[in-house]
């Protein structure tokens, strides 16, 4: 690889790491980018891997810093993501169709639909959620860590009706039970990854400081802008990616 194509990735690092850490998708961004550069879907979708664990310690240290932390929560949240997380890097490391396009424009559809309704459940920010809800999401987030683990691409807008709908928490908590999960599970999917192909670790990295960048300024500006601003990035972000799976190669 030359030169500049770290460089590039390292700029398409800051922008991927913003949008993941607000929102979602940003990988979309980042392994077309090294496709182009030559390297082989499987290859690309595990040496993705390194920028997403970098990016999302990144947006969770972020948060804590700022006084934003459920480490009880998202540490049994994330241990139910794990499993799925290893089942679906064994698949996502032979990973050669393009159908996940089209499934995945439809889940984004899905949450945009489910993000807009006006009922809500009660905030349980304040207040442990009730046991059935938590362990519903619980059981959900072992179905994302099967999507996470396989591809990546999207995963963190299933997080957006789970954490939600499902505990009632607002989009700052979402994301920064978000980026401790996907922290956990990445490290679990990387490994599988590591072992099942070999890795560019170098372009890894490079995408990784980017990511790390974008995923610290997201995570400042989520606390101080708050919860309108996350909901317009991620319904713009939702809609230009539907857009784009559907009608666009």
């Amino acid at each position: 690889m030359e030169i500049w194509q770290y460089l590039i990735l390292l700029l398409v690092g800051i922008v991927v790491g913003f949008v993941n850490v607000m929102a979602g998708g940003g990988s979309l961004l980042s392994i077309p980018v090294m496709l182009f550069m030559g390297v082989p879907a499987p290859v690309a979708n595990g040496t993705n891997r390194i920028a997403i664990l970098a990016q999302m310690a990144t947006g969770t240290i972020a948060f804590f810093r700022q006084g934003y932390s459920d480490f009880k929560l998202s540490l049994t949240l994330a241990l139910a993501a794990v499993p799925g997380a290893v089942v679906g890097a064994l698949i996502g490391a032979r990973l050669e169709g393009v159908w996940f396009n089209r499934i995945l424009a439809v889940i984004m559809l899905a949450v945009m639909l489910v993000m807009a309704t006006e009922k809500r459940t009660p905030d349980y920010t304040r207040a442990p959620p009730p046991r059935p809800r938590l362990a519903l999401a619980h059981a959900l987030m072992a179905l994302v860590g099967i999507w996470g683990g396989f591809i990546q691409v999207g995963a963190g807008f299933l997080f957006m009706p789970i954490l939600y709908k499902t505990l009632g928490l607002d989009l700052v908590r979402v994301n920064m039970h978000k980026t401790f999960i996907i922290t956990v599970y990445t490290t679990a999917a990387l490994i599988v990854f590591a072992w099942q192909v070999e890795l560019f670790w170098a372009l890894g990295l490079s995408l990784a400081v980017g990511t790390s960048i974008g995923a610290w300024l997201s995570a400042q500006v989520q606390v101080s802008q708050g919860e309108r601003l996350i909901k317009v990035v991620l319904n713009t972000v939702l809609a230009l990616f539907i857009v784009k799976l559907l009608f666009f190669k």
